[in-house]
């Protein structure tokens, strides 16, 4: 799998960041917005949308490449 996309806080914004990418590829007012703006990078880089929480823990994944042992997803 390709490295993961993060929504992660940035001051009052939400920024969209490839993993071990210090720069933001975009940022948003809000998180669901910088959420919508990941996944479409992550199904072209066959990896995963990590959603931060203010407090930097992880609230949620999502994956959008090939996993031979996918999570049995209750949300979709």
């Amino acid at each position: 799998m390709s490295k993961h996309i993060h929504v992660v806080p940035r001051g009052t914004r939400w920024a969209v960041k490839k993993e071990g990418s210090n720069k933001p590829v975009s940022t948003h007012k809000n998180q669901e917005l910088a959420r919508q703006a990941a996944v479409p990078l992550a199904k072209q880089n066959k990896s995963e949308v990590v959603i931060h929480g203010r407090d930097g823990k992880i609230r949620d994944k999502d994956s959008y490449g090939p996993d031979p042992h996918p999570p049995k997803d209750k949300k979709h």
